[in-house]
């Protein structure tokens, strides 16, 4: 599959754009889950993951790619898009709370998970890109590095804090549950 999609990302860096769908096609649903997760709502989830792949397209000569594909490179695109439109939404919610909400779209079932997401979102953006990466999406630390352009140490180090931060703030968490 990774040579598949090699030759697909060539034919996208020479500018055809049919190819760019082949790779939105490949990889959309697996993007759009990671950008659910961060954003809890669908229509932000797909807006995300509309600027994650807008940006591929932009950004395909400089794109970094991971044992032939550019999926990591694309979830790091998508958390970053997440993170702004996250950003812009604290900044317009208050002329938004008297819209009455839309209860079509489900958040992501599970005691704890609202939490979690919670707590991945109060890290700062290189600690959740690397969280993101490999623990969620599995990963290796070497293609981590690769995909953020960091070495290695500074992937595990960010991963060690980030895991701390995690470990604390479900802590507190969970104290305030009892």
């Amino acid at each position: 599959m990774r040579d598949a999609e090699a030759a697909l990302w060539q034919r996208v860096r020479g500018g055809d754009e049919s190819a760019l769908g082949d790779v939105f096609d490949l990889h959309q649903e697996r993007v759009f889950r990671h950008a659910f997760r961060l954003l809890r709502d669908h229509a932000d989830a797909k807006d995300a993951v509309a600027v994650g792949f807008f940006e591929l397209w932009r950004r395909r000569a400089a794109v970094r790619v991971v044992d032939g594909s550019v999926l990591p490179w694309l979830l790091v695109a998508v958390a970053n898009a997440a993170r702004n439109l996250e950003r812009s939404t604290r900044r317009y919610r208050p002329l938004l709370a008297p819209v009455p909400a839309s209860h079509g779209d489900a958040e992501p079932s599970g005691s704890n998970a609202g939490a979690v997401l919670e707590a991945l979102g109060k890290l700062p953006a290189s600690e959740r890109a690397v969280v993101v990466l490999a623990v969620l999406e599995g990963f290796s630390e070497r293609d981590v590095a690769y995909a953020l352009d960091v070495p290695p140490g500074t992937v595990r180090s960010r991963l060690a804090r980030a895991r701390a931060r995690l470990r604390d703030e479900m802590v507190e968490m969970e104290a305030s549950w009892e």
